[in-house]
């Protein structure tokens, strides 16, 4: 038996949806690329044990969010730009979801990097209480407080129109 049997096929099925969680997690499209990288490493590493028994998705998941954290402690990588760039003059005039959509992603980039998880897995994974705090390694509790805070954050650096 190949030690890796299956693993392409969970690298090929999963990849874009793991590479999604990456970018939202780190902001950044290379960064992204680069933690999809370290983590699918890991996963292979453990493959033989994950695919008998474990959760490889669960895995991957909980592992991207572990190592951006990790990586932002270390100040491996670098918060996106936080503040939208000045308007270089007259230009095309963006509609109101984009605008919308840039606002939001630079408020997401203040956010601690366990709010910005929370937040992921939350509302864009649509994940529970219970499986995110799973997927952090952290108490429910925690999961309520660091939403509640992310959420009120949110609220103050970006319109208002965002959330309704």
């Amino acid at each position: 038996m190949d030690r890796y049997e299956g693993f392409h096929e969970f690298v090929r099925t999963r990849q874009q949806s793991l590479m999604r969680t990456a970018y939202l997690l780190t902001g950044n499209a290379h960064l992204a690329e680069d933690l999809l990288q370290t983590v699918l490493t890991r996963v292979a590493a453990h493959w033989v044990k994950l695919s008998r028994g474990g959760n490889p998705e669960a895995y991957a998941r909980k592992a991207l969010v572990n190592q951006t954290i990790s990586w932002r402690r270390r100040k491996q990588i670098e918060l996106p730009e936080a503040e939208p760039p000045e308007h270089a003059g007259p230009g095309p005039l963006h509609d109101e979801a984009t605008v919308r959509r840039i606002a939001l992603h630079h408020a997401l980039a203040r956010l601690t990097p366990k709010q910005r998880a929370v937040i992921v897995l939350r509302f864009y994974e649509d994940r529970t209480e219970h499986e995110t705090a799973q997927l952090m390694g952290v108490s429910i509790g925690t999961v309520k407080s660091q939403t509640s805070y992310a959420l009120s954050k949110l609220r103050a650096l970006t319109p208002e129109e965002v959330y309704r």
